[in-house]
């Protein structure tokens, strides 16, 4: 359906409470492995009939920390996380982030 940047932890924590499970994707605009995860996750995105969250490394560092810290996640970039029921249940990283591996997981 749509792509949708967050900027701060409180809303991915407010889309987490309201769905039964999220996918959200950390991205770095200056890495090529990202750009083509980000490419990926954004046919994923268009095949499905809700949105999909992410967030940019360079313009979000700390929030993207909180997430490491607060879900217990080791920060990697690229890495797709997929939230159910408020906790990370699979994430992936760097060339793992494949629109096959998302449709399998999601």
């Amino acid at each position: 359906m749509a792509l949708e940047k967050l900027t701060v932890i409180d809303e991915l924590v407010k889309v987490i409470e309201e769905k039964d499970k999220v996918l959200f994707l950390k991205n770095s605009t200056t890495c090529p492995i990202s750009h083509e995860a980000f490419r990926q996750y954004e046919k994923f995105a268009n095949e499905m009939e809700e949105n999909m969250y992410y967030l940019n490394v360079q313009e979000a560092r700390s929030f993207s920390n909180e997430i490491a810290e607060r879900f217990n996640v080791k920060h990697e970039s690229p890495q797709v996380l997929l939230f159910k029921n408020g906790e990370v249940t699979w994430h992936a990283s760097h060339w793992e982030i494949t629109t096959k591996k998302l449709k399998e997981q999601y």
